[in-house]
């Protein structure tokens, strides 16, 4: 029985990987069903270098097929950040309202607002990694705005669809977010192999 070991206590994104993935494994679990505690330093300087690292320890924690994502907000005029440095730009233990207030701060009377949500998902498989990315364009709005969603969400603006990821309903969003994305070129990977 093939069985895979979803290295996050998110159940949203246990949910997505699953319908996603769900047709390579006999049994996709997350490390709560598992009673596993995992707690991986996200010291790499890159979303592959972390989503590896987790992978890879998920792996030989649990014996198994191990998934792990690193995601993150990378801004045009802020040189790529907050980028690996996302969950904890305003702080080690900084809240999205206190990441989201230093990012408004930072890009006060800027005018180029371009940004980009990435995500990398690596796969531990077999003593072997493999990758995927997936990418979403958009813009820093000037304000919050949605309830939906989590992290900078309530700022990020997708221009064709008028409106914040905060604002877009979960179903959609997770049709064409950049985990979506990242999950949906892993899946064209495993399915070439």
């Amino acid at each position: 029985m093939r069985r895979l070991l979803i290295a996050t206590n998110n159940a949203g994104k246990v949910r997505e990987i699953k319908a996603i993935l769900g047709e390579f494994y006999d049994e996709l679990v997350s490390l709560k069903d598992i009673g596993l505690e995992l707690s991986v330093v996200e010291d790499g300087d890159t979303f592959e270098a972390n989503a590896v690292k987790k992978a890879r320890e998920a792996a030989r924690a649990a014996g198994c097929d191990a998934l792990a994502d690193d995601s993150g907000l990378c801004v045009a005029a802020l040189d790529g950040a907050p980028g690996v440095y996302s969950a904890r730009y305003a702080g080690e233990h900084a809240t999205d309202e206190e990441n989201n207030a230093k990012l408004l701060a930072e890009m006060e009377g800027v005018e180029d607002r371009r940004a980009k949500f990435v995500s990398v998902v690596a796969l531990a498989s077999g003593g072997t990694v493999t990758t995927a990315r997936g990418e979403v364009e958009g813009v820093i709005a000037h304000a919050p705005s949605g309830s939906g969603g989590f992290g900078y969400d309530p700022l990020f603006f997708v221009p064709e669809l008028g409106q914040t990821f905060a604002e877009i309903p979960a179903e959609i969003k997770n049709t064409l977010s950049h985990r979506a994305r990242a999950l949906a070129a892993l899946r064209d990977k495993l399915s070439a192999k």
